[in-house]
């Protein structure tokens, strides 16, 4: 807990301490997945400046990928009410990548962030788990993110997609990591079928970036 608390703090150190005025355009959060970090989302932070973003409408949240996810999703709720209050926007889009899917779900289903989040963009999401966690159970988040977990069935009753928050997803069956490679797809949402695309080079793809980054303005 105490390390998820130091990467909030220190993801939040850059964001202007009071804005000027509203964002000129909804901030995006990106959410990485299990063991990512930042770093992660550097091609599409470029591709989403070169767009006309500013660094200031640009933010990645960053958690424990060993503890516990309802505990990550908390600290992205903190996270999204700290972007919110300091640049002054509304609402938030949220991208996110595998593990991380199952952390933005929890906090837009459980923890009533859907009236916070504009757009949603999951990229290979474990959004309704992965085989692949099998190899990592001696960790929480892995427990979590294994089909059949009752975190998982949490996320998966009643409406997967709730409230005005438009969501959409990409997924393909070269993913190799989330297995089966279907279970990013979310009820009520925009699914991106790509034809092959491996797990690791969807925050590289700037084709797909671009997507995203076109969705999010819709």
């Amino acid at each position: 807990m105490f390390a998820l608390v130091i990467a909030v703090v220190a993801a939040l150190a850059a964001v202007p301490a009071t804005p000027a005025a509203a964002a000129a355009r909804t901030p995006v959060v990106f959410v990485h997945g299990y063991t990512g970090n930042a770093s992660n989302w550097t091609t599409a932070e470029s591709l989403f400046r070169a767009a006309g973003y500013s660094s200031s409408e640009l933010y990645a949240y960053e958690y424990n990928s060993y503890g516990d996810n309802v505990t990550n999703a908390r600290g992205l709720a903190t996270f999204v009410s700290q972007v919110r209050s300091r640049t002054g926007a509304a609402k938030v889009d949220i991208v996110n990548h595998s593990m991380g899917g199952l952390v933005s779900l929890w906090y837009v289903k459980q923890l009533g962030g859907a009236q916070y989040v504009s757009h949603l963009a999951s990229l290979a999401g474990a959004n309704h788990g992965t085989t692949s966690a099998g190899a990592c159970l001696i960790f929480i988040t892995c427990q979590q993110m294994y089909p059949g977990s009752s975190f998982i069935a949490t996320l998966s009753a009643g409406d997967e997609t709730p409230g005005s928050t438009r969501y959409a997803t990409w997924y393909s069956p070269c993913d190799g990591v989330i297995i089966p490679y279907t279970s990013t797809v979310l009820s009520g949402a925009t699914n991106n079928y790509v034809l092959c695309e491996n797990h690791l080079t969807y925050l590289t793809d700037t084709s797909i970036l671009t997507q995203v980054r076109t969705f999010l303005a819709s």
